[in-house]
């Protein structure tokens, strides 16, 4: 008889938002219950930073930079509608844009305008759409090895897309759960990655129908990033990791031409996930970015 898994990931989030001091919090966005971890308050002189998690990602991505950025920011961190602890929907679009929409009417709801929007991989892509759909446009917006840009000067950014990354994003068994987690970062087998493997992958397993909507949503419309960014986006920074298999680090070329003026770093032997496999340096980097763009 087949021994059930347990999934112990609920109780190990539990723990970890206590060490960080976040509040876990609930929101309606769109018929979806969203789930979100805040710290801080808004407040006029002081900045609402907004973490925008990856594909088969969730809130606590950010942990890391939570435990290194100024105690004093208003930090947002929501699970992405469908994913995490979030609701999901059959019948709902998980495009790039709806996700940026939902996230831009949660965000009106707080009383500040000094927002700064941070998004990695997925959440890079969204986070570039909603950087161009809110109303002030935010501070800053930075984008960590971000999805939907495109990897060649002249790629067709309205072509139909095709990826053979859900090969690695889409987990089917423990194999492709390890797959995954050795894979995202600099394409070796770690600690983390395997620490990971067995604390995750119980929840991603029973995820599988969802994820393959959502990828499907991004492939949908995959560059849309691309349509938005340019001479109309907000100050904007990009941190990349030379070592990615996901989103190659020849796609920060095509930032060098289409936003001239973007903070851009390269993180040596880091892969998709500064945030996780580099935090230290990656939250500092944004935080003096933010520091410049505060008034």
């Amino acid at each position: 008889m087949k021994v059930p898994t347990p999934n112990l990931w609920p109780l190990a989030r539990t723990g970890q938002r206590w060490m960080l001091q976040a509040k876990r919090r609930e929101a309606m966005v769109d018929g979806h219950r969203m789930v979100y971890l805040e710290r801080g308050t808004p407040s006029a002189d002081k900045p609402t930073v907004l973490l925008i998690h990856g594909f088969a990602a969730m809130k606590e991505n950010w942990a890391f930079w939570l435990q290194k950025l100024p105690r004093d920011w208003h930090i947002l961190a929501p699970d992405l509608p469908g994913l995490g602890e979030s609701d999901y929907r059959d019948d709902a679009s998980y495009r790039y844009e709806a996700q940026a929409l939902r996230l831009r009417d949660w965000l009106a709801t707080f009383p500040t305008s000094n927002i700064h929007i941070a998004g990695s991989s997925m959440g890079g892509a969204i986070a570039a759409v909603l950087a161009h759909r809110m109303e002030p446009a935010p501070r800053s917006v930075t984008l960590l090895n971000s999805a939907g840009i495109p990897e060649h000067a002249d790629v067709d950014i309205d072509a139909p897309f095709e990826s053979d990354r859900d090969e690695i994003l889409i987990p089917r068994d423990w194999t492709g759960v390890y797959r995954m987690f050795n894979t995202v970062g600099n394409g070796k087998p770690t600690v983390m990655g395997i620490a990971m493997t067995g604390l995750l992958g119980p929840d991603l397993l029973q995820r599988g129908d969802a994820l393959r909507h959502i990828f499907n949503d991004m492939l949908a419309d995959a560059l849309a990033p691309a349509r938005y960014l340019g001479k109309t986006t907000p100050p904007l920074q990009v941190q990349w990791g030379d070592r990615d298999v996901i989103t190659p680090t020849c796609c920060v070329d095509w930032f060098r031409t289409a936003t001239p003026e973007a903070d851009i770093h390269v993180f040596p032997g880091v892969g998709h996930l500064p945030m996780l496999e580099n935090p230290g340096r990656s939250a500092a980097t944004l935080a003096r970015f933010i520091d410049r763009h505060q008034q």
